[in-house]
């Protein structure tokens, strides 16, 4: 009987730490320091809202408003592939990310206009609006691409006077080469450094087959993405909800076609006046 007393005491006071440990996650990033948040990936996270967030942020017409400290932290990772026979659909594989604790885009603020037919629409201004990001499909194959919301333009699909649960931001960005103009591909090529042309086959410079790796371009693509507000907090204008993102990957300056990328994942921002 002793035995287990002791024994009890002792799990006892173990749940005690335990539960003490897992109350302090809760703790507000801000009241971190840097060496509470360094290599833990913390950073790489954004905040979330209580599933309890119902209320509604009013948009007084002559007024502006603004999101700032807007977060998009990516979940899911999805790339098209093409079936192996003709009569089968293209379907989204899900993939793996192999880019760490890099992946979230953070600190993006921007404007919300309404328009004459009622909508709302959030233009992207600035911020740590891109991330290079690379997805690991099952078969081992690796594909690149550049994760953005670069000048998002997302219009409400409906007239509305607020910001509330129902309200979701669709609209299309600019999706930036992934490559810079000075890389240098393995033959030595690009676009503002380097060769023209494989210096293995000069005289093959000409031909067709190599003409989309030696003619490099640097050109910005266009996505397209949904943000659909599911928590708000009405006394300090807090939202958060999911996005999905349809964007093309990368293709080493126009040497490879780009592929269909899905993302999927959460987001949080605050809705301020300027006025």
């Amino acid at each position: 009987m002793r035995n287990r007393s002791i024994i009890a005491c002792f799990l006892a006071l173990c749940l005690g730490v335990l539960t003490a440990c897992s109350n302090s996650s809760d703790v507000s990033r801000n009241e971190l320091t840097y060496d509470d948040i360094v290599n833990t990936g913390i950073a790489n996270t954004c905040l979330e809202l209580p599933d309890s967030s119902r209320g509604t942020i009013a948009i007084e017409s002559g007024k502006k408003y603004a999101i700032r400290d807007l977060c998009i932290e990516p979940r899911e990772y999805f790339v098209k592939e093409e079936p192996v026979s003709k009569r089968q659909k293209a379907e989204y594989i899900q993939g793996k990310l192999l880019t760490r604790y890099t992946s979230s885009l953070d600190q993006i603020q921007g404007t919300i206009d309404s328009n004459s037919d009622g909508t709302l629409t959030f233009t992207e201004i600035d911020g740590i609006d891109f991330q290079p990001a690379t997805v690991l499909l099952p078969g081992g194959k690796e594909v690149p691409f550049m994760f953005t919301i670069k000048q998002f333009q997302g219009t409400t699909t409906a007239s509305a006077d607020s910001i509330n649960t129902s309200t979701d931001f669709e609209g299309e960005f600019n999706v930036p080469s992934y490559r810079g103009q000075v890389f240098l591909d393995p033959k030595g090529r690009s676009l503002a450094s380097g060769y023209d042309n494989a210096v293995a086959l000069p005289g093959l410079a000409d031909d067709q087959r190599f003409s989309n790796a030696n003619v490099k371009e640097f050109v910005s693509r266009q996505g397209k993405m949904s943000l659909n507000v599911t928590k708000i907090d009405g006394e300090t204008g807090e939202i958060a909800g999911v996005f999905e993102s349809e964007q093309p990957s990368a293709t080493d300056l126009g040497a490879e076609e780009p592929e269909e990328v899905k993302v999927r994942g959460i987001f949080y921002g605050r809705v301020v006046s300027n006025a």
